[in-house]
């Protein structure tokens, strides 16, 4: 199993990616990781490893490019090159911490979609109360979407979950504005009606300040619900250490109780932390595409690394494939 990395993507590229790829080797079987990337930067950091190669490329896709024309205009960037590899079958899958939006067009001109899937979808796998977590799908890849497409990603996050997070017949959840059926808008109505019928395990609809108790191991909707609701819980995450820190730091008395519960705090942060599940997944594309948070150090990266070999191995987009293939899909959305 070969996977490529762009090495210049996120905030803390190339260290972070290369540490993370050199702690991924020995821990997971018959692993070979390509480095994509600017080697007189890479090396520096990297220790001789017969499982890691690195594909030179001086030329990368900043935070600031334009994604679509910067994947059409820079096809030497390390990131297009990695997803090249995985065109190509030099490499089974491929991850990037970069440009997320340059990261969706180069899986879907460069790496290619399933046929079948209309749109792919951009799937985080979030923290939970009883630290099981659960899948979000989409997060943005799609900010507009019709029924049978959420239909799909409820198809797509069901597989993904019971193959690589183990979960046996996972559930299915709708976010809405209520949980009775009925409620919601024009697209979230008809979504309910075919998920009825499709081929999960539906439990109906849920809301937003419920999704982190873990109501369902599966939660879908579109793009643009997705990406509002997965930045308000960073956010709210980040506001509350935040607010916690200043209490902490207020007085003696609660200096001294900061300490009493650093280690605890600590745990709590981990958690919390999504990148502890790995990166987010595009799903639906041809092969195992991970999105890595910008800001991903190589614990982070290693969780990606494992999370797409784990997708390689249990061929999760093969299931895809054949699944969707098997569907006579009514688009009367």
């Amino acid at each position: 199993m070969k996977i490529a990395i762009d090495a210049m993507g996120g905030d803390h590229a190339p260290e972070a990616i290369v540490k993370g790829a050199e702690q991924a080797v020995p821990e997971i079987d018959n692993l070979n990781i390509a480095l994509v990337g600017d080697e007189s930067k890479i090396k520096p950091y990297l220790n001789d490893h017969d499982q890691i190669d690195i594909i030179h490329t001086d030329d990368i896709i900043t935070a600031d490019d334009e994604p679509v024309r910067a994947v059409r205009s820079k096809k030497n960037s390390s990131l297009v090159r990695m997803a090249r590899e995985v065109k190509e079958n030099r490499a089974d899958a491929c991850i990037s911490a970069g440009n997320t939006g340059a990261l969706m067009s180069a899986g879907l001109f460069v790496v290619g979609r399933i046929r079948g899937i209309d749109r792919p979808a951009l799937s985080p796998t979030l923290p939970t109360v009883d630290g099981k977590g659960f899948l979000l799908l989409d997060v943005g890849a799609n900010v507009d979407a019709k029924a049978h497409n959420l239909v799909q990603y409820a198809i797509m996050g069901s597989i993904y979950t019971k193959k690589v997070r183990l979960v046996e017949n996972p559930t299915v959840g709708l976010l809405n504005v209520g949980t009775e059926e009925g409620k919601g808008n024009d697209l979230t109505k008809k979504t309910y009606n075919q998920l009825k019928e499709a081929p999960v395990n539906f439990v109906g609809n849920v809301e937003a300040r419920d999704i982190l108790t873990g109501p369902a191991d599966v939660v879908i909707t579109d793009g643009f619900s997705g990406n509002i609701a997965l930045k308000t819980i960073e956010g709210t995450a980040m506001t509350m250490f935040s607010m916690l820190k200043e209490t902490f730091m207020s007085s003696v008395k609660t200096k001294i109780a900061a300490g009493m519960v650093k280690s605890d705090l600590k745990g709590l942060q981990s958690q919390l932390d999504y990148s502890e599940y790995g990166g987010a997944g595009l799903f639906g594309l041809a092969a195992p595409v991970i999105k890595a948070h910008g800001s991903s150090n190589s614990r982070a990266v290693f969780n990606a690394i494992k999370q797409a070999s784990h997708m390689v191995e249990n061929d999760v987009t093969g299931t895809i494939k054949t699944t969707v293939e098997s569907i006579d899909w009514n688009k009367g959305d």
